[in-house]
């Protein structure tokens, strides 16, 4: 594992890494999603790509690299890019998971892997919209003692500005930045997913001008199964783009 020092916007972000296949000539960065880090993408990925030189990345705020402010989801990708450049690491093919599918886009690779990506909203459950309101109830007559009670369990534990910065980014409608998405994209995404159901995969690949949908058994973090179907499904993504 290493650290570099990245400056975006007079704030400073120490970037924990790690860096697979360093003597391999094509690169592949590899993006966790919300509250994971780089230790489970590698657990994944790891033994795929052996042509590849793998980063594996701990986004700010997570695993082992710092955030001290709010962000917005262009914020990560900004910082992920100067990253990159910096480590003079090419953007040609990046994977995403969840939230990371969304930074990925932005950040505009000539192969996209979207796998569970986040960024179509979904109507809220009723028992989710009910929470909501009784929250802003309690919260207007000053109980805010009781505000864990109603956090959702992706913000638990989440220092004040990672709490900020989740309540901007978990319900971004992400439509017109797929729409504006100019390279190739595979959509990995599970039939039994309820995060990021496979019909969002549709929905987004309808609003890009290459792209392709696989679809596989298993939850939210069905790659942890299924990633050697995955990286075979890259590899046809590849061979496609050079025929």
């Amino acid at each position: 594992m290493a650290q570099k020092r990245i400056e975006y916007h007079g704030s400073i972000f120490d970037i924990s890494y790690e860096i697979l296949n360093p003597g391999a000539t094509e690169d592949i960065a590899i993006l966790h999603g919300w509250g994971s880090n780089k230790e489970l993408m590698k657990g994944a990925f790891q033994t795929c790509f052996t042509h590849y030189r793998h980063l594996y990345i701990d986004l700010p705020g997570f695993g082992a690299s710092s955030n001290e402010v709010v962000l917005q989801t262009e914020d990560y990708a900004h910082i992920i890019a100067n990253f990159l450049a910096e480590l003079k690491f090419s953007n040609h093919m990046i994977l995403g998971h969840s939230f990371g599918g969304k930074v990925a886009t932005l950040l505009q690779p000539e192969l996209l892997i979207l796998v569970a990506s986040s960024g179509i909203v979904l109507p809220k459950p009723l028992s989710v919209r009910t929470k909501i309101a009784l929250f802003k109830l309690i919260k207007s007559i000053g109980l805010t003692s009781w505000r864990s009670y109603f956090v959702a369990e992706d913000a638990v534990q989440l220092s004040p500005p990672m709490y900020e910065t989740f309540k901007h980014v978990v319900n971004e409608d992400f439509t017109e930045h797929f729409r504006a998405f100019r390279g190739t994209a595979l959509l990995c995404f599970a039939e039994d997913d309820t995060a990021t159901p496979l019909s969002t995969a549709y929905e987004i690949a309808s609003l890009m001008e290459h792209a392709r949908v696989v679809a596989f058994e298993g939850d939210h973090y069905f790659f942890m199964k299924e990633y050697r179907r995955i990286h075979m499904e890259v590899e046809r993504s590849l061979e496609m783009m050079e025929s």
